[in-house]
């Protein structure tokens, strides 16, 4: 197995000014969704997004053990639940079984795409819903990966003022005014 170092880059330098002990320094010193938008791509660039480049179909599809669940060709799966609209379909079970199942490659990148990035993005940054049984699972590596990268909405969150991410914030953690 690889072992991995850490970065390989340095972490995105910031031009916001420094808290003081108080906390002071940060209102209105700071671009909040630039700042954000450089951790957000920077992780994506230099951790996430590189460990899957050249992922081929046979690894994207791979079952280690017997009984994973995946994604399939529709009418393929044997899952209590194969949910999705279009030619592929992800297993699931409700409730999960214990133990969990083991899952592919494919079915973990298609819950990051509807159950992380997607409902996020449609919650946070007006994108369209997404839910699991209408969702068009990817039917190859190379469609998964190109969908992963657009649903990663560094871009969104970048276009956001001040006062828009704080009203987002307030929005959709219910704790009141976005801390400073």
């Amino acid at each position: 197995m690889e072992q991995h170092e850490g970065p390989q880059h340095a972490a995105p330098q910031h031009g916001g000014t420094q808290a003081g002990s108080d906390g002071a320094g940060y209102a209105g010193t700071l671009d909040l969704g630039g700042e954000l938008a450089d951790q957000l791509r920077w992780h994506w660039e230099n951790q996430a997004r590189p460990r899957l480049e050249g992922l081929t179909d046979e690894e994207y599809f791979w079952e280690p053990v017997a009984d994973c669940w995946s994604v399939r060709p529709r009418g393929t799966g044997s899952a209590p639940v194969q949910a999705g609209h279009g030619d592929f379909t992800i297993d699931f079970g409700f409730p999960e079984p214990v133990p969990p199942p083991v899952t592919t490659i494919a079915w973990r990148i298609g819950h990051l795409l509807v159950g992380v990035l997607g409902v996020r993005n449609a919650a946070h940054f007006g994108g369209p819903p997404v839910n699991y049984e209408d969702f068009a699972y990817p039917g190859t590596a190379a469609e998964a990966l190109g969908l992963l990268d657009e649903y990663y909405a560094i871009g969104a969150v970048s276009a956001m003022d001040e006062a828009a991410l704080a009203a987002r914030w307030e929005q959709q953690s219910g704790t009141g005014p976005m801390p400073r």
